[in-house]
């Protein structure tokens, strides 16, 4: 487990081309975001996300959400539209993970056999040039083991994986994170929305967003 520290408002050339190279590679890494740390690899390699389920000793019944550049690359992994695709444009990038139902490109382990799937653009710099950067999804479930709490403190992610076990392949110290929630979670796949984990964003002002686009 390599430790890379890391300016997050200002990441070097040479640290964005090594964190790429790691992803590229199969690596699993720990990053920050606009929440909390987060657990990233290549969102649609099978074989990879089956070492992250192992990393975060989670069950592969539940789903991992997905970070993507712009709603471009969301509407190639779900179907979204025009409605929703308004709503994004309201609310990303931001602390809202916003579910839809997935297309065939996603594979079922990352939705644990859902037919539906979690995308988000976080409001932060240091993901916003990664992803500029990839041609390809990465995941963005909290870097936490399952059932422990998810933090945006590296001493604490550090501490949660210094036992036996798997571990991710590089994590990425931009120190503490300002305190946050985990994203909020809203289901746009159905025609009711429905918040399905409350965060940052309040059900009061989705809500608002969403009646302000029709």
């Amino acid at each position: 487990m390599k430790i890379l520290k890391i300016n997050p408002n200002n990441p070097t050339k040479k640290t964005i081309q090594e964190i790429i190279r790691a992803i590229k590679e199969g690596k699993i890494i720990v990053y920050p975001t606009d929440t909390v740390y987060g657990l990233g690899c290549a969102a649609l390699d099978v074989g990879v996300v089956e070492q992250l389920f192992r990393v975060k000793q989670r069950s592969d019944s539940k789903p991992i959400p997905i970070l993507v550049r712009d709603i471009k690359m969301a509407k190639k992994l779900a179907n979204i539209n025009r409605e929703q695709e308004a709503f994004l444009k309201k609310v990303w990038p931001g602390k809202i993970t916003v579910v839809f139902f997935k297309k065939d490109v996603v594979p079922d382990i990352v939705t644990a056999g859902s037919k539906k799937v979690g995308l988000r653009i976080p409001d932060y710099k240091f993901t916003k040039d990664l992803m500029d950067r990839l041609d390809f999804p990465i995941t963005t479930t909290s870097a936490n083991i399952s059932g422990k709490l998810p933090s945006g403190n590296i001493k604490e992610i550090l501490r949660q994986f210094e036992g036996p076990g798997f571990k991710p392949d590089l994590v990425l110290d931009a120190g503490i994170l300002p305190p946050s929630q985990s994203s909020t979670v809203v289901d746009l796949s159905d025609l009711k929305p429905k918040i399905i984990r409350k965060g940052p964003v309040s059900k009061k002002k989705v809500l608002k967003i969403l009646k302000a686009k029709k």
